[in-house]
């Protein structure tokens, strides 16, 4: 029987509050403070995050199916690199477990340099899509097509060691690749392609035993409410107050799990 942990639901609550606000991914937020607050291990804070980001993205990526808002040529081309990369670095952590016992300081390390991209891209990502944009639209769609792959492929490679890129990092590249693309079907299609990557990601994590069903109900519990209201408080809440404050945060706790 799953147990339930109020703690868990609370954090839960916190990060739904701060993803409903700002529109960073939970894994960027959830997992390291599943690792630095509540010592869990690595692997069963990131195999654990991905099972509840992809409960919760699948929500999101139904509503934004019933507005139209996914541009499902995006989603293919994402997939056919993600698919692929997260498959490979599954095993790759299969065999790092059952030989060198070092997937825990892999995963880490991975973690803290992802957060402190991250929040990079937060930072600065209008400054980023303003400067990449006008390049890449020069490459044509056939290339574009092939850095979406690209693109795919990194964030399979991120999100299956770190639960950390489907969400700021993946919007940032997109909006660089597609600057004529509404940004709301972007939204819903880095959404919508977030679902079977953080699914298939969280079920290997599972197969290898580094997932945790009771923390995994306690946060649900605690983070569909959060988004709910995080998402009502985000129209009265200024981006230029929240950003820098949610980038150090980013940074400064990236900048901890590598040292």
């Amino acid at each position: 029987m799953l147990a339930f942990n109020p703690l868990y639901s609370i954090a839960g609550v916190l990060v739904g509050l701060l993803v409903g606000m700002t529109g960073v991914g939970g894994g960027s937020l959830m997992t390291p403070l599943l690792v630095l607050a509540f010592g869990f291990h690595p692997a069963t804070a990131v195999g654990t995050d991905l099972l509840y980001a992809s409960a919760t993205k699948t929500v999101g990526a139904g509503v934004h199916g019933l507005h139209g808002t996914i541009d499902w040529k995006v989603v293919r081309r994402l997939a056919t690199g993600s698919v692929p990369a997260t498959i490979l670095t599954l095993l790759l952590l299969s065999s790092a477990q059952e030989h060198a016992k070092n997937s825990g300081g892999v995963i880490t390390v991975t973690l803290g340099i992802a957060l402190v991209v991250t929040a990079i891209a937060t930072f600065f990502r209008s400054r980023l899509v303003l400067i990449m944009a006008p390049r890449f639209e020069r490459l044509g769609e056939a290339r574009i097509g092939y850095v979406t792959i690209a693109l795919g492929a990194m964030l399979g490679l991120l999100v299956s060691l770190t639960s950390v890129g489907a969400g700021a990092l993946g919007m940032t590249a997109l909006l660089m690749l597609y600057p004529h693309q509404a940004v709301n079907k972007l939204v819903g299609s880095d959404i919508a392609h977030a679902v079977p990557l953080t699914l298939l990601a969280g079920l290997g994590h599972w197969m290898l035993g580094s997932v945790n069903g009771s923390l995994l109900v306690s946060l649900l519990a605690g983070s569909i409410p959060g988004i709910i209201i995080g998402s009502l408080l985000a129209t009265r809440t200024s981006d230029k107050v929240l950003v820098p404050i949610l980038a150090a945060t980013l940074a400064l706790v990236g900048i901890k799990m590598l040292f």
